[in-house]
């Protein structure tokens, strides 16, 4: 476990020394900036302006805090994938892969170093963008909804998901470009195009053999679509969890990638 962490913490190093860190900082604090000039700076607020009728939150400031944070979270998430691409690819090129084996850590270790290590710098940025946000608004009308910030969950766990698959396509190509275009297509195409088949035209559907094409990439691909809709939607508001097929699923998902990709990295020959 320490060498795993030692390697977290030399990812996290590598983000910062890359300026890829700084660079979603600097987006981070432009947002909570322009956050608390629109409503710290506003002597009023009406809350009646931003359009409250069928949103799916009984409180209103949180409902102007998803409105602000969901776009900013969603383009955090494209600039997490295009950042941390290149984490594995890098980490085995010629030289660096050899100096990181001659250490006393196993392959294993170096994976989930790198695997973890990508997710902390997308943790820390996300916490900070989030609270931030959420600290503005709850002061600017004196609501204070904590489970608003559990949003930070679901977008960190939906980019540990994504990360999956670009580590097995990093670790299979030694290329950060395909793992990148493949989790990109997952993430704005696929899943939401899956998401929209099973639950807006699956019954439209006539032939039992596209059904059956459509289940099997259902739940196959991970649920992105719903963990930033449904699921995060439920927990901001505090309700419990109706449906935790998307959440398992995309879990198995995880797991099962990460297994093929630690599985090929100890058979390949450096």
């Amino acid at each position: 476990m320490k060498n795993i962490w030692i390697v977290t913490w030399f990812t996290l190093k590598e983000a910062m020394a890359r300026k890829v860190f700084i660079f979603f900082f600097i987006l981070s604090l432009l947002a909570i900036i322009i956050t608390g000039l629109i409503f710290l700076l506003s002597s009023s607020v009406d809350i009646n302006a931003f359009g409250m009728k069928n949103m799916p939150y009984d409180n209103p400031v949180t409902m102007i805090e998803m409105m602000i944070i969901s776009p900013l979270t969603s383009l955090c998430l494209l600039l997490a994938i295009f950042s941390t691409a290149s984490f594995v690819p890098i980490m085995l090129e010629k030289g660096n892969i050899d100096l990181l084996l001659s250490k006393p850590v196993s392959r294993d270790q170096l994976l989930w170093g790198k695997f973890f290590g990508g997710i902390l710098v997308v943790l820390l940025n996300i916490a900070f963008l989030v609270i931030g946000v959420w600290l503005i608004i709850s002061i600017k009308f004196s609501s204070w909804n904590f489970a608003f910030l559990n949003i930070i969950i679901t977008v960190v766990f939906t980019f540990a998901v994504l990360y999956s698959l670009m580590i097995l396509f990093g670790v299979l190509t030694k290329s950060s470009t395909p793992g990148m275009m493949v989790t990109y297509f997952v993430f704005i195409i696929l899943s939401p195009l899956l998401f929209a088949a099973k639950d807006k035209f699956y019954g439209m559907i006539a032939s039992s053999l596209v059904k059956t094409i459509i289940d099997i990439f259902y739940y196959i691909i991970p649920k992105t679509s719903e963990l930033l809709g449904t699921i995060t939607n439920d927990l901001v508001s505090g309700k419990s969890i109706e449906n935790y097929q998307p959440i398992l699923t995309s879990l198995a998902f995880l797991i099962l990638t990460m297994g093929i990709s630690i599985s090929v990295f100890r058979k390949k020959d450096f």
